[in-house]
């Protein structure tokens, strides 16, 4: 048995305003990227990782790797046109008869707390389809009807969403459709029910310069 994490960064930084992919900005002179590997890594040594770039990046990102001396083992496939076809691309380098647990993870989502892959795996190993989430803390409108709605009937998805792999591969053989937001939405439409640890608020995604101010904030804490 051998688990598997794929990363997927194929963002190209329009949010951000600048000619440089957010995944390679950096946060406290580390790229945003590494640092989503390395918090892999810190979970465990024995972890396959499993890198998702778009082809235009990749030498980019290896000069990188150079520039930093980074030299964290893992798994390089090429992007696809949608988040979907990106995680195809890196399924494709498991094994067909793989056994284990597979997570599918932001590229640019760095502060995910080891205490939060790691529940997210074990849980997995048992319910086979794990989301982590956190609460709405804020209020929330619905804009057709102009009513307000419970905030506790709804929480915030994050990532590593994680697989039993053979479920995650059968899933991905599904034709696309454009209600494949995210893994979880895959193998909810192949039939199978997901079920929500608790994710760390940390965990967010960096979009935005805000974002990145508040990343600079939480790696200086």
């Amino acid at each position: 048995m051998m688990d598997y994490v794929i990363i997927v960064a194929g963002g190209k930084g329009l949010r951000m305003g600048g000619e440089v992919p957010k995944q390679f900005l950096p946060i406290c002179g580390i790229p945003v990227l590494m640092r989503t590997l390395m918090r892999f890594r810190e979970y465990s040594p024995h972890l396959q990782i499993i890198l998702v770039l778009p082809k235009a990046q990749q030498d980019y990102w290896k000069s990188l790797c150079r520039q930093h001396q980074f030299n964290i083992d893992y798994m390089l496939a090429d992007g696809g046109k949608t988040r979907f076809h990106s995680v195809q691309n890196g399924l494709a380098l498991i094994p067909d008869d793989a056994s284990g647990v597979v997570g599918v993870h932001d590229g640019v989502r760095p502060f995910v707390s080891v205490e939060v892959i790691a529940r997210c795996f074990e849980q997995a190993r048992t319910k086979h389809a794990v989301i982590p989430v956190t609460p709405v803390v804020e209020t929330l409108r619905h804009i057709p009807s102009q009513k307000n709605v419970l905030r506790s009937d709804y929480c915030l998805v994050q990532t590593p969403q994680t697989f039993d792999i053979q479920l995650l591969k059968a899933a991905n053989r599904q034709p696309y459709t454009e209600a494949f937001t995210d893994d979880a939405s895959v193998v909810e439409a192949y039939g199978h029910a997901v079920a929500i640890v608790d994710g760390n608020r940390e965990n967010i995604k960096i979009t935005t310069p805000f974002d990145m101010a508040i990343a600079q904030h939480l790696c200086q804490r």
